[in-house]
């Protein structure tokens, strides 16, 4: 009995602290990333896939091109770049879309 007490007690913990990692965190600052003039003129529309490293402090710290088009991946890394969230007591990963 006391096994299963301590088993349930793990795993109630490891679901809390999975849930609070997963919460997203507000943007406090946005800004639009400038349209490509080339981009622009190709007709060229599309969606730009980044991974974000979020400090504690809510600066982006990194980013990863994660996919879209290669023209328009200039302009997202810039405007994320920067952008500001709500702080927290630790960093944190986010994956963001920026359509064009």
């Amino acid at each position: 009995m006391t096994r299963l007490k301590h088993i349930l007690t793990c795993a109630v913990l490891l679901i809390g602290n999975a849930t609070a990692a997963d919460q997203e965190r507000k943007v406090v600052h946005r800004e639009e990333p400038e349209y490509p003039t080339i981009a622009a003129r190709m007709n060229l529309h599309g969606t730009v896939k980044l991974k974000i490293w979020i400090s504690p402090d809510g600066t982006v710290r990194r980013l990863e091109y994660i996919g879209g088009h290669p023209m328009l991946a200039e302009a997202a890394l810039r405007a994320v770049k920067t952008w500001k969230y709500q702080a927290t007591a630790q960093e944190s990963t986010a994956i963001v879309a920026l359509k064009f």
